[in-house]
């Protein structure tokens, strides 16, 4: 059994038994180019002067952010909590104590089910969460590029005998890599046919089709406010864009990175919190923190199955995890 749509086969009965696939070739070969990889990253993250802290699992808040996805709640001793799918506000709280930090982030969103048939989004999946003090937006997206170049270079050049049986030869990653803003984004796609709303996200397909289009690693900056999460910043000298940005993989391969400066000024964030149509009162620790003030920090994630996929070159994310939680799948 499948399920299917134009885009892509999700074959269910395939990821209901894939942790079969431990015992093939193929997926041990992946799991250790991306053992490599985690290595390759904290190497340069703890020759740069980040400190590895834990990463939250559950908290009275999480990330509201994330387009379509739900998030899981559970009781803990009488009161809701919840699961992480991002930990952006613990990071702006570490930053502020450490200045420069990073976590391999354990993340759980439940994605719509249309999420399954664009072979890169997980229900369950691993964040590398990074985070700068006293940094701005271009600062930060200057770190994921140079992070991800040389993790890239790195293992090209160390895991050539494993990637070679997998057929996959990496291309070279050198910044500064190409850096477009969302509006220019949404007139190169209807420059191909494609009707966008310009104050929205850009949709999945439409992205994978950018990033053939452009065909080298780029960014894309600015987007709308509106388009992302309260905690993004809004550009005081252009009102209605976001200082953030979201890095591409070339090759149709999604998303890289997505990070941002950080709004932290408690008055902003309370305006955005209501704007959003979320509740304040949830937010009661993270606010007395903001009302207390914090520095000013910029960060972004990696997320490690896609990081692996682009890597590998796969078919789809879920040959990234020996385990899999693809939405709507029910599997180990």
């Amino acid at each position: 059994m499948c399920v299917i749509n134009m885009m892509f086969t999700v074959p269910v009965e395939e990821l209901e038994k894939y942790y079969k696939t431990v015992r093939t070739e193929k997926t041990g070969i992946v799991l250790r180019v991306q053992a490599l990889a985690g290595r390759v990253v904290r190497d340069w993250l703890d020759s740069h002067g980040f400190l590895e802290l834990l990463p939250p699992i559950i908290g009275p808040v999480t990330d509201p952010g994330i387009r379509g996805a739900k998030q899981v709640s559970i009781d803990y001793y009488g009161r809701e909590y919840k699961v992480m799918s991002s930990a952006i506000l613990y990071k702006q709280m570490l930053a502020t104590a450490f200045g420069k930090i990073y976590f391999f982030s354990p993340n759980v969103r439940l994605e719509p089910l249309e999420a399954a048939t664009t072979g890169r989004h997980l229900a369950e999946f691993v964040q590398i969460d990074i985070e700068e003090a006293d940094v701005d937006y271009r600062a930060a997206m200057s770190t994921a590029e140079q992070l991800l170049s040389h993790t890239v270079n790195t293992v090209a050049k160390e895991g050539a005998h494993l990637l070679e049986k997998l057929g996959r030869k990496l291309p070279n990653f050198t910044p500064p890599f190409k850096k477009i803003t969302h509006a220019e984004a949404v007139e190169i796609l209807r420059q191909h046919g494609e009707n966008l709303n310009p104050s929205a996200e850009i949709p999945w397909p439409q992205e994978e089709k950018l990033s053939k289009i452009i065909g080298e690693p780029f960014f894309i900056t600015d987007y709308p406010r509106g388009a992302r999460g309260f905690y993004d910043r809004e550009d005081p000298d252009r009102p209605g864009i976001l200082k953030d940005f979201d890095l591409l993989y070339p090759e149709g391969y999604g998303e890289a990175a997505s990070g941002a400066e950080r709004e932290y000024e408690y008055s902003k964030v309370l305006a955005r919190l209501r704007e959003s149509g979320e509740n304040p009162a949830k937010y009661g620790w993270y606010l007395e923190m903001l009302r207390e003030g914090i520095r000013p920090t910029s960060g972004f994630g990696i997320g490690v199955e896609r990081l692996t996929r682009y890597l590998c070159g796969l078919r789809a994310i879920w040959e990234a995890r020996p385990y899999p939680k693809v939405p709507g799948v029910y599997s180990p």
